[in-house]
């Protein structure tokens, strides 16, 4: 018994690392945005299929299979700069000049669906129907035996890396140019308008850095899960739940809300499989019940 919940927490604490990755550039897109980007899944299941084809083109030229690593977060980059700025600046920047801002929104909710769908049959027609496989980039870096059970090295370090790629991004938020930008187009567009800053450039560069996230996420995530047509979906209703639980746009909240829902999702698992499915969003439903900002939402006021 106390083998298993061991297992389950750290299987938790594991998955519960790549959907904050998710989860974080989803937060930080409406951070800045205002936007809750249904098509944030989509550009997690472009990385996890990016990854898996490398990992093919690694084996299939007899190339060190060690490669795949430093290539995971290249594949990150590449897609954040490829496909975020293409979608953030010819399908969605235009959404911005709606009013009144219920039907802004509203535009935006349909405009980030249709980016969705686009991209889902985008993906069929690149990368065809059939599951892709690179779970022997999970043994790589061998295994460590805790509580009886062996976890592979490779998603034991998910966790660490996750925290690392947290402080990295409090970082630059903080003590870089660009990220205080961010910050305070975050707090308020039209003053920061006012005092110089570019919008429409921290707008983009807020999209690049949250696609980037979430392909970062399911280029991570790719070894240990048969990557197919439709992981973008789950993921994205997941990640919905995390960023309403944590509060939109609560960075640390957002890792928080990730711990609890991987590892709460783990245990029903482990303990409860009739409630797998919807563990994730009766803790969600829970949080809003008591707290309807989310753990760590506050209120926004605004004066006139």
């Amino acid at each position: 018994m106390l083998d298993q919940l061991v297992s389950a927490t750290i299987n938790g604490l594991t998955s519960g690392a790549t959907l904050f990755l998710v989860a974080l550039g989803l937060s930080l897109i409406f951070g800045v945005l205002r936007v809750l980007n249904c098509a944030h899944g989509s550009f997690y299941a472009i990385g996890a299929f990016m990854a898996a084809v490398v990992w093919a083109l690694l084996r299939a030229a007899g190339l060190p299979g060690y490669l795949i690593y430093p290539g995971l977060v290249v594949i990150a980059i590449a897609v954040g700069i490829v496909v975020g700025p293409v979608v953030e600046r010819f399908l969605l920047h235009w959404s911005f000049s709606v009013e009144p801002l219920s039907r802004r929104e509203v535009v935006q909710l349909l405009a980030t669906f249709a980016v969705f769908l686009i991209l889902e049959d985008g993906q069929k027609l690149v990368f065809g129907t059939q599951p892709y496989y690179s779970g022997a980039a999970l043994g790589l870096l061998g295994a460590t035996r805790i509580a009886g059970i062996l976890h592979t090295n490779y998603q034991l370090l998910l966790v660490p890396l996750a925290g690392i790629v947290l402080w990295l991004l409090r970082l630059f938020l903080s003590r870089t140019r660009s990220g205080r930008c961010l910050v305070a187009v975050a707090e308020d567009a039209e003053v920061s308008a006012t005092m110089g800053i570019r919008v429409t450039r921290m707008q983009t560069l807020s999209f690049t850095l949250g696609a980037a996230l979430a392909a970062l996420g399911g280029a991570l995530a790719s070894p240990a899960i048969g990557v197919t047509i439709g992981i973008g979906a789950d993921m994205v209703v997941l990640s919905f739940a995390v960023v309403a639980t944590a509060g939109l746009g609560q960075i640390e909240g957002t890792a928080v809300a990730s711990i609890l829902i991987g590892v709460a999702h783990s245990l029903t698992v482990f303990f409860l499989p009739i409630l797998d499915t919807v563990s994730p969003y009766l803790i969600m439903l829970l949080v809003l019940i008591v707290r309807p900002m989310g753990l760590f939402g506050m209120q926004r006021q605004r004066s006139i």
